[in-house]
């Protein structure tokens, strides 16, 4: 891009400003701030001044389940289906790894944690190993993408790279970056962090479908034939990746979309549960449960509200199309943005002083056609990893590591 070409496109947005320091930059510098202009996802801005008209939620009422029983009446039967459809190279996976260790006590990214005890064991090791354990019973390795981030993509790369993707066939790995999506400041104009660049910061969980069509990997999924992606986040180190029975499940169901789901620890447990929001699939964040809802009870007397969501999601491709071009609703978060003021200096607020933009994926959920919320054994399938110590922390995964039979 040139500097014509940004002048024009921020023009057309009313972002000039975005422009106003370019001739103090280096030479490299104006290089930098025209590559991240042209990077740059600007066509959320518009929807900024509906923040505070946003809707409220719909009318929320509970969402039946396939539950243990009925799953391990049927496993063989989805098994064989989903394991047809693993050696058909119909389904592939998409692993959400933009995020950084901070939390865990590490300076790169999440997945390069060495979770071990005795002998190393990353983060990325235990999901590569999970996607081989199906890949080898599919008889094939199948299609692997890999979301990194502005933050982390070079030493992601570098990293799966060094260890040699602990054995995964590399032709089937492909990495794409997210979006990063500008943060504004309270007057609505996107804010400068530095004179030379944009305050940005990704674009949330629900952006990884748009951000890998525009990696140029549909390509990919046409020639390939593909027609599932399993997504999934980096933290939780015993889920089950490509699993055939969740597969075989969802597509006898008819879904265009499944969740896998856990039941809840406790009532006040803080995960988004599945729950319908004016008759359609959607997820309730724990922060939205009324005392009402955290109450409820079904016809068993169960809580009518307990089965959270892991992020580990199972969506038809074609359906995904039908939404990639439409906007998935805006979500602004008041958030304290380091940024310039117009003379350039540095301001590190204390206070909210801005909004970052993000799209959920719990919202590509509910513009779907049906989802299968589908239970897992929690203590078989969720071992999160956010904190390094306390609850879901390196400690608690660990230890359910070690239950299952993992040697650390």
């Amino acid at each position: 891009m040139t500097y014509e070409e940004a002048k024009t496109a921020l023009a057309a947005i009313g972002e000039e400003q975005l422009l106003s320091r370019f001739d103090t930059l280096s030479c490299d510098g104006q290089k930098a701030l025209l590559r991240q202009i042209e990077e740059t996802d600007f066509s959320c801005l518009p929807l900024f001044a509906a923040r505070g008209r946003a809707a409220g939620r719909g009318a929320i009422a509970p969402i039946p389940a396939m539950q243990l029983p009925e799953i391990e009446a049927h496993a063989e039967e989805f098994r064989e289906q989903g394991l047809s459809s693993l050696r058909s190279g119909a389904c592939a996976a998409v692993l959400l790894a933009g995020g950084m260790g901070t939390r865990l006590g590490c300076s790169g990214p999440k997945g390069v944690v060495d979770i071990g005890l005795t002998h190393p064991v990353y983060i990325f090791q235990r999901l590569f190993e999970s996607i081989a354990e199906n890949a080898q019973a599919a008889g094939r390795p199948f299609h692997f993408f890999i979301m990194t981030s502005e933050k982390n993509d070079e030493e992601t790369r570098g990293f799966l790279r060094k260890h040699r993707f602990f054995g995964y066939p590399e032709e089937y790995v492909h990495f794409f970056r997210q979006e990063m999506a500008p943060a504004v400041g309270e007057d609505g104009h996107v804010l400068l962090e530095a004179p030379g660049r944009i305050a940005t910061s990704p674009n949330g969980n629900g952006g990884w479908f748009v951000s890998l069509l525009k990696a140029g990997f549909d390509r990919i999924l046409q020639d390939e034939q593909i027609s599932w992606l399993n997504v999934f986040s980096v933290d939780n180190v015993l889920q089950k990746i490509c699993d055939p029975v969740f597969l075989g499940a969802v597509i006898s169901s008819g879904c265009a979309s499944g969740s896998k789901v856990i039941r809840k620890a406790n009532r006040d447990e803080r995960v988004g549960v599945m729950c319908l929001e004016d008759g359609k699939p959607s997820v309730i964040e724990y922060y939205e449960m009324s005392e009402e809802l955290l109450d409820a009870k079904d016809a068993q007397g169960d809580p009518a509200y307990n089965f959270g969501v892991i992020l580990n999601y199972l969506f038809r491709i074609p359906d995904l199309r039908k939404i990639a071009d439409s906007s998935l609703p805006v979500h602004f978060a008041h958030k304290a943005v380091p940024c310039i003021d117009g003379e350039g200096k540095p301001i590190r607020p204390e206070e909210p002083n801005g909004w970052k933009l993000e799209y959920f994926i719990l919202d590509m959920v509910k513009q779907l056609p049906g989802c299968l919320p589908f239970e897992v054994v929690r203590e078989k399938e969720f071992a999160p990893i956010k904190a390094k110590e306390g609850a879901d922390s390196i400690d608690t995964a660990r230890a359910l590591l070690v239950k299952n039979g993992y040697r650390l």
